[in-house]
Protein backbone atom coordinates (compact mmCIF):
# COMPACT_ATOMS: atom_id res chain seq x y z
CA UNK A 1 0.00 0.00 0.00
CA UNK A 2 1.24 3.49 -0.88
CA UNK A 3 0.05 6.71 0.76
CA UNK A 4 0.54 10.00 -1.07
CA UNK A 5 -0.87 13.24 0.40
CA UNK A 6 -3.30 11.33 2.58
CA UNK A 7 -4.64 9.08 -0.20
CA UNK A 8 -3.93 5.35 -0.23
CA UNK A 9 -3.21 3.34 -3.38
CA UNK A 10 -2.86 -0.38 -3.84
CA UNK A 11 -2.13 -3.00 -2.97
CA UNK A 12 0.59 -3.21 -5.63
CA UNK A 13 3.48 -5.63 -6.09
CA UNK A 14 7.18 -4.85 -6.07
CA UNK A 15 7.50 -4.70 -9.86
CA UNK A 16 4.80 -2.07 -10.12
CA UNK A 17 6.48 -0.06 -7.36
CA UNK A 18 9.72 -0.13 -9.34
CA UNK A 19 7.82 1.19 -12.38
CA UNK A 20 6.33 3.98 -10.28
CA UNK A 21 9.81 4.87 -9.08
CA UNK A 22 11.18 5.00 -12.62
CA UNK A 23 8.25 7.21 -13.67
CA UNK A 24 8.83 9.52 -10.72
CA UNK A 25 5.48 8.67 -9.14
CA UNK A 26 7.15 7.10 -6.10
CA UNK A 27 9.81 8.97 -4.14
CA UNK A 28 11.67 8.23 -0.94
CA UNK A 29 9.34 10.29 1.24
CA UNK A 30 6.16 8.50 0.16
CA UNK A 31 4.81 6.17 2.83
CA UNK A 32 4.31 2.46 2.20
CA UNK A 33 3.11 -0.49 4.26
CA UNK A 34 2.22 -4.14 3.83
CA UNK A 35 -1.56 -4.71 3.57
CA UNK A 36 -1.74 -6.95 6.65
CA UNK A 37 -0.04 -4.42 8.95
CA UNK A 38 -0.83 -0.84 9.87
CA UNK A 39 2.77 0.40 10.16
CA UNK A 40 3.72 3.01 7.56
CA UNK A 41 7.39 3.54 6.67
CA UNK A 42 9.11 5.81 4.13
CA UNK A 43 9.62 4.12 0.77
CA UNK A 44 13.30 5.07 1.01
CA UNK A 45 13.70 2.42 3.72
CA UNK A 46 12.91 -0.36 1.23
CA UNK A 47 16.23 -1.72 -0.04
CA UNK A 48 14.42 -3.44 -2.91
CA UNK A 49 13.58 -0.02 -4.33
CA UNK A 50 16.28 2.31 -3.00
CA UNK A 51 19.33 0.06 -2.65
CA UNK A 52 21.73 2.94 -2.12
CA UNK A 53 20.61 3.11 1.50
CA UNK A 54 21.51 0.42 4.04
CA UNK A 55 18.77 -2.05 4.74
CA UNK A 56 16.87 -1.45 7.99
CA UNK A 57 17.31 -3.95 10.80
CA UNK A 58 15.20 -7.06 10.37
CA UNK A 59 11.70 -6.93 11.81
CA UNK A 60 11.21 -9.42 14.64
CA UNK A 61 8.99 -12.33 13.70
CA UNK A 62 5.40 -12.03 14.90
CA UNK A 63 4.87 -13.52 18.32
CA UNK A 64 1.83 -15.48 17.23
CA UNK A 65 1.12 -19.09 16.25
CA UNK A 66 0.38 -20.28 19.77
CA UNK A 67 -1.47 -23.51 19.10
CA UNK A 68 -2.21 -24.46 22.72
CA UNK A 69 -4.57 -22.62 25.02
CA UNK A 70 -1.84 -22.34 27.65
CA UNK A 71 0.53 -20.75 25.13
CA UNK A 72 -2.20 -18.32 24.07
CA UNK A 73 -2.86 -17.28 27.66
CA UNK A 74 0.87 -16.92 28.36
CA UNK A 75 1.35 -14.74 25.28
CA UNK A 76 -1.68 -12.65 26.23
CA UNK A 77 -0.20 -11.94 29.64
CA UNK A 78 3.22 -11.21 28.12
CA UNK A 79 1.84 -8.53 25.82
CA UNK A 80 -0.36 -7.06 28.54
CA UNK A 81 2.54 -6.85 30.99
CA UNK A 82 5.01 -5.45 28.45
CA UNK A 83 2.61 -2.68 27.34
CA UNK A 84 0.72 -2.18 30.58
CA UNK A 85 1.17 1.60 30.54
CA UNK A 86 -0.49 1.92 27.12
CA UNK A 87 -3.35 -0.42 28.04
CA UNK A 88 -3.82 1.46 31.31
CA UNK A 89 -4.03 4.72 29.40
CA UNK A 90 -6.71 3.26 27.12
CA UNK A 91 -8.60 1.93 30.13
CA UNK A 92 -8.49 5.36 31.75
CA UNK A 93 -10.62 6.68 28.89
CA UNK A 94 -13.56 4.66 30.23
CA UNK A 95 -12.56 4.38 33.90
CA UNK A 96 -12.55 8.12 34.60
CA UNK A 97 -16.12 8.78 33.33
CA UNK A 98 -17.34 5.64 35.11
CA UNK A 99 -15.86 6.66 38.47
CA UNK A 100 -17.18 10.20 38.13
CA UNK A 101 -20.62 8.81 37.28
CA UNK A 102 -20.65 6.52 40.33
CA UNK A 103 -19.51 9.28 42.67
CA UNK A 104 -22.07 11.78 41.43
CA UNK A 105 -24.98 9.32 41.26
CA UNK A 106 -25.35 9.49 45.04
CA UNK A 107 -26.05 13.23 44.75
CA UNK A 108 -28.92 12.56 42.34
CA UNK A 109 -30.47 9.67 44.26
CA UNK A 110 -29.90 11.23 47.67
CA UNK A 111 -32.83 13.64 47.38
CA UNK A 112 -36.18 13.45 45.69
CA UNK A 113 -36.70 17.20 45.25
CA UNK A 114 -35.54 18.91 42.09
CA UNK A 115 -33.13 21.53 43.38
CA UNK A 116 -30.05 23.12 41.87
CA UNK A 117 -27.74 20.51 43.39
CA UNK A 118 -29.65 17.57 41.93
CA UNK A 119 -30.07 19.31 38.59
CA UNK A 120 -26.33 19.97 38.28
CA UNK A 121 -25.54 16.42 39.36
CA UNK A 122 -27.97 15.08 36.78
CA UNK A 123 -26.39 17.14 34.01
CA UNK A 124 -22.95 15.99 35.12
CA UNK A 125 -24.08 12.36 35.07
CA UNK A 126 -25.49 12.82 31.59
CA UNK A 127 -22.16 14.24 30.47
CA UNK A 128 -20.27 11.30 31.97
CA UNK A 129 -22.59 8.82 30.25
CA UNK A 130 -21.98 10.61 26.94
CA UNK A 131 -18.22 10.59 27.61
CA UNK A 132 -18.34 6.84 28.25
CA UNK A 133 -20.18 6.25 24.98
CA UNK A 134 -17.64 8.37 23.11
CA UNK A 135 -14.63 6.72 24.76
CA UNK A 136 -15.73 3.09 24.41
CA UNK A 137 -15.19 2.75 20.60
CA UNK A 138 -11.74 4.35 21.00
CA UNK A 139 -10.98 1.89 23.79
CA UNK A 140 -12.08 -1.10 21.70
CA UNK A 141 -10.23 -0.05 18.54
CA UNK A 142 -7.15 0.95 20.50
CA UNK A 143 -6.79 -2.51 22.01
CA UNK A 144 -6.90 -4.08 18.55
CA UNK A 145 -4.29 -1.70 17.13
CA UNK A 146 -1.95 -1.81 20.10
CA UNK A 147 -2.03 -5.62 20.37
CA UNK A 148 -1.54 -6.17 16.65
CA UNK A 149 1.47 -3.87 16.48
CA UNK A 150 2.96 -5.33 19.67
CA UNK A 151 2.58 -8.86 18.33
CA UNK A 152 4.68 -7.91 15.29
CA UNK A 153 7.31 -6.16 17.35
CA UNK A 154 6.14 -2.60 16.62
CA UNK A 155 5.30 -1.07 20.01
CA UNK A 156 3.25 2.11 19.88
CA UNK A 157 2.76 4.90 22.35
CA UNK A 158 -0.65 5.99 23.52
CA UNK A 159 -0.29 9.20 21.52
CA UNK A 160 -0.01 7.06 18.36
CA UNK A 161 -2.80 4.61 19.23
CA UNK A 162 -5.60 7.06 20.02
CA UNK A 163 -5.48 9.03 16.72
CA UNK A 164 -5.49 5.78 14.75
CA UNK A 165 -8.36 4.41 16.83
CA UNK A 166 -10.37 7.58 16.19
CA UNK A 167 -10.48 6.73 12.48
CA UNK A 168 -12.63 3.69 13.28
CA UNK A 169 -14.90 5.44 15.79
CA UNK A 170 -18.11 5.63 13.78
CA UNK A 171 -17.83 2.04 12.54
CA UNK A 172 -17.04 0.58 15.95
CA UNK A 173 -19.76 2.67 17.60
CA UNK A 174 -22.37 1.39 15.15
CA UNK A 175 -21.26 -2.20 15.63
CA UNK A 176 -21.37 -1.78 19.42
CA UNK A 177 -25.01 -0.72 19.14
CA UNK A 178 -25.84 -3.68 16.87
CA UNK A 179 -23.94 -6.34 18.80
CA UNK A 180 -24.72 -5.24 22.35
CA UNK A 181 -28.29 -4.42 21.33
CA UNK A 182 -28.79 -7.98 20.07
CA UNK A 183 -27.63 -9.43 23.39
CA UNK A 184 -29.84 -6.97 25.28
CA UNK A 185 -32.90 -8.10 23.32
CA UNK A 186 -32.06 -11.73 24.04
CA UNK A 187 -31.77 -10.91 27.74
CA UNK A 188 -35.16 -9.18 27.66
CA UNK A 189 -36.61 -12.29 26.00
CA UNK A 190 -35.23 -14.50 28.78
CA UNK A 191 -36.68 -12.23 31.47
CA UNK A 192 -40.04 -12.20 29.70
CA UNK A 193 -40.06 -16.00 29.75
CA UNK A 194 -39.34 -16.05 33.48
CA UNK A 195 -42.12 -13.54 34.16
CA UNK A 196 -44.54 -15.59 32.04
CA UNK A 197 -43.72 -18.72 34.03
CA UNK A 198 -44.03 -16.91 37.37
CA UNK A 199 -47.35 -15.28 36.45
CA UNK A 200 -48.98 -18.27 34.74
CA UNK A 201 -50.82 -21.20 36.18
CA UNK A 202 -48.52 -24.18 36.77
CA UNK A 203 -49.16 -27.04 34.39
CA UNK A 204 -47.60 -29.35 31.85
CA UNK A 205 -48.40 -27.09 28.88
CA UNK A 206 -46.95 -24.02 30.56
CA UNK A 207 -43.78 -25.88 31.53
CA UNK A 208 -43.41 -27.30 28.00
CA UNK A 209 -43.86 -23.87 26.35
CA UNK A 210 -41.43 -22.23 28.79
CA UNK A 211 -38.77 -24.89 28.22
CA UNK A 212 -39.21 -24.63 24.44
CA UNK A 213 -38.85 -20.84 24.56
CA UNK A 214 -35.81 -21.06 26.83
CA UNK A 215 -34.20 -23.63 24.53
CA UNK A 216 -34.82 -21.35 21.54
CA UNK A 217 -33.44 -18.37 23.48
CA UNK A 218 -30.27 -20.26 24.46
CA UNK A 219 -29.83 -21.46 20.87
CA UNK A 220 -30.24 -17.90 19.55
CA UNK A 221 -27.81 -16.55 22.14
CA UNK A 222 -25.21 -19.15 21.15
CA UNK A 223 -25.62 -18.46 17.44
CA UNK A 224 -25.31 -14.70 17.88
CA UNK A 225 -22.37 -15.10 20.25
CA UNK A 226 -20.42 -17.28 17.80
CA UNK A 227 -21.20 -15.08 14.81
CA UNK A 228 -19.95 -11.89 16.47
CA UNK A 229 -16.84 -13.31 18.18
CA UNK A 230 -14.41 -11.52 15.86
CA UNK A 231 -16.30 -8.40 14.84
CA UNK A 232 -13.75 -6.12 16.49
CA UNK A 233 -10.82 -7.64 14.61
CA UNK A 234 -12.71 -7.56 11.32
CA UNK A 235 -13.77 -3.92 11.78
CA UNK A 236 -10.36 -2.59 12.84
CA UNK A 237 -7.59 -4.92 11.68
CA UNK A 238 -9.23 -5.74 8.34
CA UNK A 239 -10.76 -2.27 7.94
CA UNK A 240 -14.11 -3.58 6.71
CA UNK A 241 -17.48 -1.87 6.90
CA UNK A 242 -20.05 -2.53 9.60
CA UNK A 243 -22.10 -5.11 7.69
CA UNK A 244 -19.03 -6.75 6.18
CA UNK A 245 -17.43 -6.94 9.64
CA UNK A 246 -20.31 -9.07 10.90
CA UNK A 247 -20.11 -11.29 7.84
CA UNK A 248 -16.34 -11.58 8.17
CA UNK A 249 -16.65 -12.34 11.88
CA UNK A 250 -18.91 -15.27 11.08
CA UNK A 251 -16.43 -16.55 8.50
CA UNK A 252 -13.55 -16.35 10.96
CA UNK A 253 -15.51 -18.13 13.69
CA UNK A 254 -16.43 -20.97 11.33
CA UNK A 255 -12.91 -21.40 9.94
CA UNK A 256 -10.24 -23.87 11.00
CA UNK A 257 -12.48 -26.91 10.68
CA UNK A 258 -9.49 -29.02 9.65
CA UNK A 259 -7.83 -28.40 13.03
CA UNK A 260 -8.47 -30.14 16.36
CA UNK A 261 -11.45 -28.64 18.13
CA UNK A 262 -9.33 -26.97 20.85
CA UNK A 263 -7.37 -25.08 18.15
CA UNK A 264 -10.42 -23.81 16.26
CA UNK A 265 -11.03 -20.07 16.65
CA UNK A 266 -14.66 -20.50 17.74
CA UNK A 267 -13.81 -22.89 20.57
CA UNK A 268 -10.82 -20.83 21.66
CA UNK A 269 -13.01 -17.73 21.69
CA UNK A 270 -15.70 -19.47 23.74
CA UNK A 271 -13.16 -20.76 26.27
CA UNK A 272 -11.42 -17.38 26.59
CA UNK A 273 -14.77 -15.61 27.01
CA UNK A 274 -15.85 -18.12 29.65
CA UNK A 275 -12.61 -17.64 31.58
CA UNK A 276 -13.07 -13.89 31.45
CA UNK A 277 -16.67 -14.17 32.69
CA UNK A 278 -15.47 -16.27 35.63
CA UNK A 279 -12.77 -13.71 36.41
CA UNK A 280 -15.21 -10.79 36.14
CA UNK A 281 -17.76 -12.61 38.29
CA UNK A 282 -15.09 -13.33 40.88
CA UNK A 283 -14.17 -9.64 41.02
CA UNK A 284 -17.79 -8.47 41.26
CA UNK A 285 -19.30 -11.13 43.50
CA UNK A 286 -18.06 -9.58 46.76
CA UNK A 287 -20.00 -6.28 46.71
CA UNK A 288 -23.03 -7.93 45.06
CA UNK A 289 -23.22 -10.94 47.38
CA UNK A 290 -25.74 -9.41 49.75
CA UNK A 291 -27.96 -8.35 46.82
CA UNK A 292 -27.78 -11.82 45.28
CA UNK A 293 -28.71 -13.49 48.55
CA UNK A 294 -31.59 -11.01 48.87
CA UNK A 295 -32.87 -11.94 45.41
CA UNK A 296 -32.65 -15.64 46.22
CA UNK A 297 -34.51 -15.17 49.51
CA UNK A 298 -37.23 -13.18 47.74
CA UNK A 299 -37.70 -15.78 45.01
CA UNK A 300 -37.94 -18.65 47.50
CA UNK A 301 -40.21 -17.00 50.07
CA UNK A 302 -42.60 -14.77 48.07
CA UNK A 303 -46.22 -15.95 48.21
CA UNK A 304 -47.52 -14.31 45.03
CA UNK A 305 -46.19 -12.71 41.87
CA UNK A 306 -47.06 -9.12 42.81
CA UNK A 307 -45.28 -9.36 46.14
CA UNK A 308 -42.26 -10.92 44.44
CA UNK A 309 -42.05 -8.14 41.85
CA UNK A 310 -42.37 -5.45 44.52
CA UNK A 311 -39.68 -7.07 46.66
CA UNK A 312 -37.31 -7.42 43.72
CA UNK A 313 -37.90 -3.80 42.75
CA UNK A 314 -37.09 -2.67 46.27
CA UNK A 315 -33.96 -4.82 46.37
CA UNK A 316 -32.86 -3.53 42.97
CA UNK A 317 -32.53 0.06 44.14
CA UNK A 318 -28.86 0.99 43.67
CA UNK A 319 -26.86 1.49 46.82
CA UNK A 320 -24.48 4.36 47.26
CA UNK A 321 -21.10 3.50 45.75
CA UNK A 322 -18.27 2.75 48.12
CA UNK A 323 -14.53 2.91 47.67
CA UNK A 324 -14.52 -0.89 47.48
CA UNK A 325 -17.11 -1.12 44.70
CA UNK A 326 -15.47 1.67 42.71
CA UNK A 327 -12.05 0.04 43.05
CA UNK A 328 -13.36 -3.34 41.91
CA UNK A 329 -15.14 -1.76 38.95
CA UNK A 330 -11.93 0.02 37.95
CA UNK A 331 -9.94 -3.20 38.37
CA UNK A 332 -12.29 -5.03 36.04
CA UNK A 333 -11.85 -2.34 33.39
CA UNK A 334 -8.06 -2.37 33.79
CA UNK A 335 -8.00 -6.14 33.27
CA UNK A 336 -10.49 -6.17 30.39
CA UNK A 337 -7.76 -5.63 27.74
CA UNK A 338 -6.66 -9.21 28.49
CA UNK A 339 -9.83 -10.39 26.74
CA UNK A 340 -9.20 -8.17 23.73
CA UNK A 341 -5.52 -9.18 23.51
CA UNK A 342 -6.44 -12.88 23.52
CA UNK A 343 -8.94 -12.42 20.69
CA UNK A 344 -6.43 -10.46 18.61
CA UNK A 345 -3.89 -13.26 19.08
CA UNK A 346 -6.48 -15.86 18.04
CA UNK A 347 -7.14 -13.76 14.95
CA UNK A 348 -3.42 -13.40 14.15
CA UNK A 349 -2.91 -17.12 14.68
CA UNK A 350 -5.67 -17.77 12.22
CA UNK A 351 -4.27 -15.34 9.64
CA UNK A 352 -0.78 -16.84 10.02
CA UNK A 353 -2.07 -20.36 9.39
CA UNK A 354 -1.29 -21.78 5.93
CA UNK A 355 -4.95 -22.46 5.26
CA UNK A 356 -7.63 -20.36 6.88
Amino acid sequence: MVRVQGKEYGPVDLEELREWKEEGRLIRDNEVREPETGRWIPAGELPELFSDRPAPPPIPPPIVRQTSLGGLLAQTWKIYRAHFAQFLGLSALVIVPSICLQLSSAAVSGGSELDLRNALAGLFNLGMVAASFVAWPIYVAGIQILTSEAAFGHPLGLADVVPRALKYWSRVALLCVLVYGAFFLLLVLALAILVMVAAGEPGFLMIFVALALLFFQVWMFGRVFINVLFWQQAAVLENTGAVDSLRRSKELAQSGRNQPWWQRPAWQGVIISSLWCLLAAGISIGPEWSALTGYYHTLTTAQDTQAMVQSLSAAAKPAAPTVWTIALSALQTVLRPLLGIAFVLIYLNLKAAPNE
